[in-house]
């Protein structure tokens, strides 16, 4: 029985002690006096808020509301009788009939005190149950009509009625005494009432118990029910007293325990520095007993018994005690032998994927060969994949999805920038401030000996004076040697050969060739539109509604839109810029939200330019024309593919090639290979030779400020200064790209995906290339290229062939005298 919010048994105890009219304790013959008295027809009503008032129970309130107040002044000055009833909602300021129960207490107002903080207090004491048929009035405070309501009485003489009083009585003894906050007197009120239904009413009024649970116990009818009701109450209260005593004296004596512990360990540093560090540390016992859970090999152990040996030698003043133990504690947090299992379900590996990730179907099926051969042999040395492509097409990401594919851990270390070898292989724990390299503090942080490790950014590692990053990784990526990977700060060789190592680069170029030698290349190209469009309908539209905090409804972007960001603000092979703009879109709605403005949730082309701006790339790049000379090329860059144009053109002069728009030297070395070829079969192509030492020429590649390399231009330059001298016109729609030799053969080039799509997105339909990058193209979905024409060829010849027309363009007439018929 604790403290009620408007009940203090200290106060009714005081009151019964002072007040020579009222007798707390009942005797059954007052009780039937009391029950069997008449009650008006019309009583005042006194709402309570958080109690509820039982029949024989005296309490005191606190009223403050005026209606309230007023009702007591003028009940205390006439016959000192009024209703009370509890209110459903304590919240309510101005209760009606339907928000306060029906069932209440008529209650005799015993005394009406003006406390010194200015609040009245009333002490009453409830008489017999009422219930209320109909509110009468309810100023200038509530009235209504209520009529008695009878109890069913028990059979007081029989043995399970009296049992049961007597544990009603025997547990609310135990209660008090559990509980250290309720008086004695309280327990001495107890044991002095005779009548049981008083007995229940005042035990019932003081139990700590919910209002709504008061209340049940009032409105029940039958005695005997309400009796054994109140006693499960009692029970678990009992109980909760017991369980609370239970926690408070262990933790007195867990804290007892510490305090002494706290108080000999103290001690037994003050001996050990007097001894010189000589006494085994209770920090060395803590070691030996993590040691003992470890699953490390016999040599592991040993290395490891020996080093707690030094420590136990060494003074805990002294510096070299924290170095030991955090060595030691490196040891212990390793997962020597610790593998989590895989998941070898491969259909759940390809819907994870598949979920995760549109598209970059190699790099699926090589995951799922790993697994398949890892289940049909259960032991496999675990391949070093090489993931290769342009930012953002998911190559990191891909790490996640395949450590989530195959129930690993994922750990990522970040590569970028890394110059130093100690960063690899840990620092000799001799110097200040040694720590073991970032593989073991990476594996240290899986909790696993078998993570998917993702290497970002590989082909970004430096060098400098203090060693060579890359060829330290020499030894962490050979599965021929990563079986004994050596720590210079663990001092132990750990077995690497189970962790599942995906290596990222943007560029192959950068990479040690000793390095690379070591992994297996998978290429992640660039998306199709298509496969953009798919990715921010499934991933990145999502994503930006969770992070923005927008909901599906408010914000719908249909094919022709994503479309729309792809190819007029966004220039990639990727999509992270295409993850911005749809950002940005979000956020642009969802200030429209914010400020009430009116929109369509359904994004259209013109909310898209008031967001976004105007577009920032032309949607189709290629330029026709009706100048001969002028090729569109393909090349590929370290953000993906897009389309050049070779333009050449004619002066009078001696023949001199002039080459300009800040090439390189394999493309200039193509200009001079193109120039040499054409010079050499100019009969071939109906061109007078002579015109070569009448006219200079000069080729350009737009823009001058973006510096252009590769060997993909050959063709294209070949074909430029072939229609130039011919003044034959390069068919509409149409790139190229290709390598040439001297002796006239194209040769196959790389990047060709890339170059498809920068095809696709300057609408360009009809495609050359080298017959043996037809393989190339077999590998992307026939769905992505069903729009474009491709020519395989072999030769230069096949190639003119191909892209010049037949007819000269009209202004052809000054070189007509040099070409011949």
């Amino acid at each position: 029985m604790n403290k009620n919010d408007t009940f203090d048994i200290n106060q009714v105890l005081s009151v019964i002690n002072e007040d020579t009219e009222f007798f707390p304790l009942l005797s059954s013959q007052d009780e039937e006096e009391m029950s069997k008295a008449d009650i008006p027809e019309i009583l005042p009503i006194l709402p309570l808020r958080n109690t509820v008032l039982f029949p024989g129970v005296v309490i005191p309130i606190t009223v403050g509301r005026d209606k309230s107040i007023k009702l007591v002044k003028e009940a205390y000055k006439g016959d000192k009788t009024i209703g009370v009833v509890s209110q459903k909602d304590m919240n309510i300021e101005e209760p009606t009939l339907e928000q306060l129960h029906k069932i209440g207490t008529v209650a005799h107002i015993i005394k009406v005190l003006q406390m010194p903080d200015g609040n009245t207090t009333v002490i009453i004491q409830g008489k017999q149950r009422f219930k209320i048929t109909e509110m009468v009035a309810t100023t200038p405070y509530l009235k209504a009509k209520v009529e008695r309501v009878q109890e069913d009485k028990p059979k007081v003489s029989s043995k399970e009625f009296k049992a049961l009083i007597s544990s009603i009585r025997e547990l609310a003894l135990q209660i008090i005494q559990l509980s250290p906050n309720l008086p004695s007197e309280a327990g001495l009120a107890i044991k002095n009432i005779e009548s049981p239904t008083f007995l229940v009413n005042f035990i019932s009024s003081n139990l700590s118990l919910e209002t709504d649970q008061k209340q049940q116990l009032l409105e029940t009818k039958d005695f005997v029910k309400r009796a054994k009701n109140l006693l499960e109450h009692l029970t678990t209260e009992i109980q909760m007293l017991e369980l609370k005593n239970q926690i408070q004296n262990k933790v007195r004596i867990d804290l007892d325990k510490q305090q002494r512990d706290y108080f000999l360990n103290q001690q037994l540093k003050t001996i050990q520095e007097e001894l010189g560090g000589n006494t085994p540390d209770l920090e060395i016992q803590d070691l030996e007993k993590r040691a003992k859970t470890k699953k490390w090999s016999k040599d592991v152990q040993k290395h490891f018994e020996k080093e707690l040996e030094k420590l136990a030698r060494i003074n805990p003043a002294a510096a070299d005690y924290s170095v030991q133990i955090n060595y030691l504690e490196v040891l212990l947090d390793l997962p020597w032998g610790e593998y989590t299992k895989d998941n070898f379900d491969l259909n759940r590996a390809v819907k994870v994927l598949d979920k995760d990730h549109y598209g970059l179907e190699k790099v699926k099926q090589r995951i799922v060969e790993y697994l398949a051969v890892l289940k049909l042999k259960n032991d496999m040395k675990a391949p070093i994949l090489c993931l290769v492509g342009p930012p953002g097409v998911g190559k990191t990401s891909l790490g996640k999805s395949i450590a989530r594919a195959l129930g690993r851990k994922y750990t990522r270390m970040a590569l970028g920038g890394v110059r130093d070898e100690a960063e690899i292989r840990g620092h000799r724990k001799t110097y200040i401030g040694a720590m073991p390299g970032r593989i073991i503090q990476s594996l240290k942080k899986a909790a696993a000996s078998n993570p998917v490790f993702v290497l970002d950014e590989i082909d970004k590692i430096g060098s400098d004076f203090k060693g060579d990053p890359s060829s330290a990784l020499l030894e962490v990526l050979d599965p021929e040697q990563n079986t004994h990977f050596y720590d210079h700060y663990v001092e132990m060789e750990y077995d690497l050969s189970k962790v599942l190592f995906i290596a990222t680069a943007n560029s192959l170029n950068t990479i040690q060739p000793a390095l690379l030698d070591r992994m297996e290349i998978i290429e992640v190209n660039g998306y199709t539109i298509e496969e953009k469009i798919e990715i921010a309908k499934k991933h990145l539209l999502p994503k930006q509604l969770e992070i923005h905090g927008v909901g599906k409804k408010e914000v719908m972007l249909n094919n022709k839109v994503i479309e729309k960001i792809i190819e007029e603000y966004t220039r990639e092979s990727g999509v992270r810029g295409l993850e911005k703009k749809i950002g940005s879109v979000v956020r642009g709605v969802a200030t429209r939200i914010v400020m009430e403005k009116p929109y369509n949730p359904k994004v259209d082309a013109p909310l898209i330019e008031d967001i976004l701006g105007a577009p920032i790339f032309d949607k189709d790049l290629y330029e026709d024309n009706e100048i001969a000379g002028v090729v569109t090329g393909l090349a590929w860059t370290s953000v993906g593919g897009d389309i050049l144009f070779i333009e050449s053109s004619l002066s009078p002069g001696k023949g001199k090639l002039s080459l300009t728009g800040n090439l390189g030297d394999v493309m200039k070395e193509s200009a001079a290979i193109a120039m040499a070829y054409l010079r050499a079969h100019a009969e071939e192509f109906g061109i007078n030779y002579k015109i070569f030492d009448h006219w200079d020429v000069n080729i350009h590649v737009p823009a001058g400020a973006t510096p252009k390399d590769g060997p993909s231009a050959g063709i294209t330059m070949l074909t430029a200064l072939t229609s130039l001298f011919t003044q034959r016109k390069v068919k509409e729609k149409l790139a190229m790209t290709g390598e040439i030799t001297l002796r006239g053969r194209v040769l196959p080039v790389g990047g060709i995906k890339e170059k498809i799509l920068a095809a696709k997105r300057a609408n360009i339909k009809e495609i050359i290339l080298s017959k043996a990058n037809e393989k190339d193209i077999l590998e992307i979905k026939e769905d992505y290229v069903k729009d474009l024409k491709f020519h395989y060829v072999t030769k230069m010849s096949e190639v003119i062939d191909l892209a010049l027309l037949k007819s000269k363009v009209k202004n052809a007439k000054d070189l007509d005298r040099f070409i011949t018929a």
